[in-house]
């Protein structure tokens, strides 16, 4: 099966890259080979589950029982508030969207104001905010009321992510897989646009665990149209899986604490944490190290960050900042 990769400017990587850095890591097994660590295995996770609606309040009292939900059907979260005008316009569209997916997608909202600890949780640093679960894992996807096709497009790129992590279920409402808007047009199924050639054969070669072809693959693509900024994402992504590829995490860890100067060491280390949803921790490390490099140190160093911004998402606040502190280093 081919994976649809993350749009540049939303999942981007889903950001917390663990399911595939763990599976990454595990010597000789590939990287679409295993479950994500904490989740069920794959086939564990599809099937029904009866509910009374595809729409709840989260809380922080109740949300444990959306992340046990999240193992079987992918669970959308909306960050928002009352007094949030870009909120109102949003809501509506995902109410939209998540009718016609018909079961496949739960949405959970979420009161910032009267939820401090999920606000803090998912990192809403504006809203409105969308995130996601999938497996019990927490998925940043994009911020603002964006219009309804963009967030179509994401939607379609969650259900390719939890595909690959086995999380296919879908919610069945009074016994059938329908929503709350009740309209039988609502309940037809978004039909993905195939991806070009190259982001097909990357995304399968990265299932294999076949990174070398995967880089290959997006190299080309960008040599084709140096515009592609998916193509530019992918490569950084999968660039990052090859470099943790077949290393354990102690060792990784051990190593960066045993040579504090060291720049590949310490460039491995934030790879790690970026792989872990750790991103302010991965930028500071480096840019901390930044002034005591030579030339070539920086310039490996800058060179990762600027992957790390094509991960992360060029207008995640922790890139702005990141990028301003970087630039006051480099001027």
């Amino acid at each position: 099966m081919s994976q649809i990769p993350p749009s540049p400017t939303n999942l981007r990587g889903a950001v917390d890259l663990t399911s595939l850095v763990n599976r990454a890591m595990t010597s000789g097994q590939p990287a679409a080979a295993g479950a994500a660590a904490g989740t069920a295995p794959a086939g564990e996770q599809g099937g029904d589950v009866a509910l009374p609606s595809l729409y709840f309040e989260g809380t922080d009292a109740n949300f444990n029982d959306f992340l046990d939900l999240s193992m079987t059907v992918p669970v959308v979260v909306d960050l928002w508030a009352e007094w949030c005008e870009p909120c109102k316009q949003l809501s509506p569209i995902l109410d939209r969207l998540i009718a016609e997916y018909g079961g496949r997608l739960v949405l959970v909202k979420v009161d910032v104001d009267a939820n401090p600890q999920l606000t803090q949780a998912f990192q809403a640093q504006s809203i409105p905010a969308v995130a996601a679960v999938i497996g019990g894992r927490p998925v940043q996807l994009f911020a603002g009321a964006i219009p309804e096709q963009q967030v179509r497009d994401v939607f379609e790129q969650l259900l390719q992510l939890a595909a690959q992590n086995g999380v296919t279920g879908r919610a069945a409402v009074d016994g059938a897989a329908v929503s709350e808007a009740g309209d039988a047009a609502e309940q037809a199924e978004p039909t993905p646009e195939p991806l070009p050639p190259h982001h097909a054969e990357a995304y399968e070669a990265i299932e294999r665990g076949d990174f070398d072809t995967a880089i290959a693959e997006y190299k080309t693509a960008i040599a084709q149209d140096p515009r592609d900024s998916m193509a530019v994402a992918g490569l950084a992504q999968v660039s990052l899986l090859a470099r943790l590829a077949g290393k354990s995490l102690d060792e990784i860890r051990s190593a960066g604490a045993s040579a504090p100067d060291d720049v590949d060491a310490q460039l491995l280390v934030a790879d790690l944490d970026i792989s872990g949803g750790h991103v302010d921790d991965a930028f500071d490390r480096l840019l901390t190290l930044f002034p005591k490099l030579d030339a070539a140190g920086k310039d490996a160093v800058r060179t990762r960050i600027l992957d790390y911004f094509e991960i992360v998402g060029v207008d995640d606040q922790r890139v702005v900042k990141a990028r301003a502190r970087l630039a006051s280093l480099l001027y």
